[in-house]
């Protein structure tokens, strides 16, 4: 009839396309395969080649007292560690004055998200305060316990409390470092200032800050401990649970 379209006969259809072959479907999964592979390695490349950040968090004596930066703990200690071949930032978060307790209070934003790993160098304050070691005990102990909640790897700088304060105070206040290090699981370095305090060639006039060749002193000396750090904060990085791994995925 007039007006209806002709539907063509069936003979006329046009054939259908073969479907693709099994060997063609694993072919084109082998290279999507292939492909996330490459992806995957590429991203833990990048990963692996983010420099370190690390934190040196304490007092005069790691910030640098009577000295340029260039001269400080941090960046000669950072200049050793690359000099090594170790791709490391260095931060000082040293505040010439303060306590143990000074320092908690500014943990958070001293020691940023992002962080790999810390130097904590804090307590000859309350030492030449004589503050009760209990007290610095405990504000130690929540500063440790605090950067292990955030998986970041320590290494605990101890202090010596000088003999002028009597036997009893020495003994309480020289016993918190190996102790609280032994608690928390971390690395230990004894004494800051060894090699250094009583040296007067190393000392400032002061008779208590490095000289520039005394912060020299300190970082060859404490460097050992600080490539266990590091050691520490690659592990820890590789599996994904510090916590600049953390920030990075949020």
């Amino acid at each position: 009839m007039a007006g209806l379209a002709t539907v063509p006969a069936a003979a006329d259809a046009a054939p259908e396309a073969p479907l693709p072959s099994y060997a063609v479907w694993i072919a084109a999964a082998g290279r999507l395969l292939a492909l996330c592979l490459l992806v995957t390695f590429l991203s833990s490349g990048a990963a692996a080649a983010r420099t370190l950040q690390i934190v040196a968090f304490g007092d005069s004596l790691s910030a640098g007292y009577g000295l340029g930066r260039p001269d400080a703990f941090p960046a000669r200690l950072e200049a050793a560690l690359k000099a090594k071949g170790y791709d490391v930032s260095v931060a000082n978060a040293g505040v010439s004055g303060d306590t143990a307790s000074a320092g908690l209070a500014r943990l958070d934003w001293s020691v940023p998200q992002g962080t790999d790993a810390v130097i904590v160098e804090l307590g000859a304050n309350d030492m030449l305060r004589g503050v009760d070691p209990a007290l610095t005990r405990r504000t130690l102990d929540d500063i440790l316990t605090r950067l292990k909640a955030r998986n970041i790897p320590v290494l605990l700088a101890g202090m010596l409390a000088a003999p002028n304060y009597g036997a009893d105070y020495k003994t309480a206040f020289d016993a918190i470092y190996p102790e609280l290090a032994a608690k928390h699981g971390v690395l230990l370095y004894p004494f800051f200032l060894d090699g250094v305090t009583g040296n007067r060639a190393l000392t400032l006039p002061d008779g208590l800050h490095p000289t520039a060749e005394g912060v020299e002193r300190i970082v060859a000396a404490i460097l050992p401990q600080v490539e266990k750090l590091i050691a520490q904060a690659q592990g820890a990085q590789a599996q994904g649970g510090t916590d600049a791994g953390a920030g990075s995925g949020r």
